[in-house]
């Protein structure tokens, strides 16, 4: 064997033993959560964030203020509300091991409340667990950001 082929070998073993211990599709399975989380809040499906939300959710609104469950799950689900589709920027996606992870992104949310159309842009951090075979909402964090002076999606 050259020393080039012993090398790479020597390499790629551990990277082997590495994918082998992984979960297959783990990523893909915390990206498609993180997907239906979102389209159920922009749906308003309050069933669906009844599943999807950990009981001890902690959920940090973009005024800094420390919300749960309820208050979480209302802010999505009011009466009045309307949501424009959203598309996110600048997203990651961070597996944290088999049973966490973080989806973290850029949007522009609008819409109607209360029949008065809004505008805001944010930047949100997402943080799951995997819980009783499924991946479940923990930790919330909304930053409120400047909105772009043109009108325009920043991203």
């Amino acid at each position: 064997m050259n020393r080039m082929a012993a090398i790479f070998l020597a390499l790629a073993a551990p990277l082997g033993v590495a994918a082998a211990d992984a979960p297959p599709g783990n990523a893909t399975e915390l990206t498609a959560f993180a997907d239906a989380f979102d389209a159920a809040q922009i749906a308003k499906d309050g069933a669906a964030l009844e599943h999807m939300v950990a009981d001890d959710l902690v959920f940090i609104d973009g005024d800094g203020v420390r919300h749960g469950k309820r208050e979480f799950i209302a802010g999505w689900t009011g009466a009045g509300d309307e949501y424009d589709p959203v598309t996110l920027g600048d997203r990651v996606i961070v597996r944290l091991g088999d049973d966490a992870g973080l989806a973290s992104a850029e949007a522009i949310l609008s819409g109607r409340s209360a029949g008065k159309p809004f505008r805001t842009r944010i930047r949100f951090t997402d943080t799951f667990r995997r819980a009783n075979g499924g991946w479940q909402a923990i930790h919330i964090q909304v930053t409120r950001m400047t909105l772009p002076e043109s009108g325009g999606d920043p991203r």
